[in-house]
């Protein structure tokens, strides 16, 4: 009887061991099992992806003034050409016609000019003949009055001669009347000339127009005409050929969204790839960012044109190039998963961010003045601080004189808040000129360069906050702020200071970047105890 509650308790003890068994692993299976990936330190490099066309530097479309047959045809598709080259012939014989004819009327009308000019030297003899006769007339009337006083004569004899006198006189009036219009008549007769040449002149030019020639010297890469082919010349002249005028200095127009637009400029290097050259990379830079903007179902664009040498001539125009421009590049920085910073759970939340001192308060503002203006607007100023005596490899005194400014003009950004929006942007940039020059009274003329340096590669800096899960001591996640530098898209740079709350995050801490899959097997699962 006692054997059998022995056995009766063995059993028991055993079913109690089971489900105590079971239900432990029911609770592990129940818990949230995390994913996670180490904090890397190694180099990162930022960059903006874009497509685009090759295209020459410079084409020349060539066209035609003048309408007609294509007579003849001296170029082909890849013909090298100079400039003056003739490309094509139109028919001429219609343009040498209308040469001719104009040719006649100036002819024509320079003999209408001689014998205007004829007809003024007649008009200027029958001048001179009244003037003979006028002259006549007076003597004899002067003769006649002498007679009439002395009774020679009678007083009608003096009366005729005074009505010849005026008749004289009205008759030169009118041949000098006569000298005026044949004058007109020759400069008319000139102005015709002068007109017909004119006309002459234009024939002659689309005589000459009639011969298509190259402007600049270059490599045709597009004939748009055959021989025997109808051109004809409007508003818009045809195209005829397009020349490339350097295929070994070639450009990619490539199409730069928006916001990624601010992060280039003139001289950053460049790489792109084509489909023609797979595998290979070609070179080039930055030449120009252009400010006019497209529009595509409300997507907008900027050009930016890269330029690159074509050596050997392997690139063609209109090739599809994928471009990688390289805007930020980061040297031994921690690196965080981008699947840590997109992770969320629910109910965690980072704590408090600690008070900072005084000191380290009134940096943020003279930092915002000197170099990386977003990390110490951020509220980094210590770090910043720190990072200036580090960098700059600062002494007690330096260092003490750079607090020192840093409390001093905290109180002046505060009064900025009592400025009009107006007045205010101008008054921050004047206060943060004032610090970085009181700043740079404090280096050596070697910490001025690497300040100056330092002030630059923070220009283009964009510092972002973001969040990250680790876990702690007892298993559980715990949530933590951290500021952000740029980023590859599948890592991103994590700005620390020594001093900084989330300081804890070091090279190979694990951050949570997911969770795992149900019914997945537990890594750390106990085996049943039998």
């Amino acid at each position: 009887m006692k054997r059998n509650y022995v056995m009766a308790a063995g059993v028991a003890l055993v079913v109690a061991a089971l489900g105590a068994w079971w239900w432990s692993q029911r609770d592990a299976a129940d818990a949230v099992q995390y994913r996670t990936a180490p904090l890397a330190r190694g180099s990162l490099q930022a960059s903006v992806a874009a497509s685009g066309n090759v295209s020459p530097v410079s084409q020349v479309s060539v066209g035609t003034q003048v309408s007609g047959q294509i007579r003849d045809l001296f170029v082909d598709f890849n013909t090298e050409v100079k400039a003056g080259q003739l490309l094509a012939q139109i028919d001429p014989d219609t343009f040498e016609y209308r040469v001719r004819s104009a040719q006649a009327d100036v002819d024509a009308a320079s003999a209408a000019v001689l014998t205007a000019q004829a007809n003024l030297v007649a008009s200027g003899a029958q001048v001179s003949r009244a003037q003979v006769d006028l002259d006549e007339a007076r003597r004899t009337h002067e003769r006649n009055l002498m007679l009439v006083g002395k009774g020679f004569i009678a007083q009608s004899e003096a009366d005729k001669s005074r009505a010849l006198v005026n008749t004289s006189n009205e008759a030169l009036k009118a041949v000098e009347a006569q000298v005026g219009v044949a004058q007109a008549q020759v400069k008319s007769a000139q102005a015709n000339v002068a007109q017909r040449q004119s006309t002459l002149a234009q024939a002659r030019i689309d005589l000459a127009r009639t011969r298509i020639t190259s402007p600049v010297n270059g490599i045709v890469i597009k004939r748009a005409i055959e021989r025997g082919q109808t051109v004809a010349s409007s508003l818009q002249a045809p195209e005829l050929f397009v020349i490339a005028q350097n295929l070994s200095d070639m450009q990619v127009e490539a199409s730069i969204d928006e916001s990624d637009v601010g992060r280039l400029r003139n001289g950053q290097k460049a790489s792109f790839t084509v489909d023609a050259f797979p595998g290979q990379t070609f070179e080039g830079e930055i030449r120009q960012v252009r400010k006019a903007a497209t529009n595509v179902a409300n997507v907008v664009t900027y050009v930016a044109i890269i330029g690159f040498s074509n050596v050997g001539g392997r690139l063609l125009p209109g090739m599809t190039a994928n471009v990688r421009v390289v805007t930020d590049q980061r040297e031994s920085v921690l690196k965080v998963p981008n699947a840590a910073l997109r992770m969320r759970i629910a109910g965690v939340e980072p704590p408090e961010a600690p008070a900072v001192g005084p000191a380290a308060a009134a940096s943020a503002p003279a930092v915002a003045a000197s170099a990386p203006v977003a990390t110490a607007q951020s509220g980094g100023g210590n770090e910043m601080r720190n990072r200036l005596v580090a960098d700059l490899q600062l002494n007690t005194e330096q260092a003490a004189r750079v607090d020192a400014i840093f409390v001093e003009t905290r109180p002046k950004f505060g009064q900025l808040r009592d400025l009009s929006a107006e007045e205010r942007p101008k008054a921050r940039d004047k206060l943060m000129a004032d610090i970085r020059l009181r700043i740079a009274d404090v280096l050596t003329p070697e910490q001025k360069t690497r300040y100056a340096a330092m002030a630059a590669e923070s220009a283009g800096r964009t510092v972002t906050r973001g969040r990250v899960y680790v876990l702690d001591t007892s298993g559980k996640p715990k949530a933590l702020n951290v500021r952000l530098g740029v980023s590859d898209g599948s890592t991103t740079e994590l700005l620390l200071g020594p001093n900084a709350a989330n300081s804890e995050l070091k090279e190979g801490t694990e951050l949570i970047v997911g969770t795992k899959t149900a019914g997945a097997p537990v890594k750390a699962a106990p085996r049943p105890p039998f």
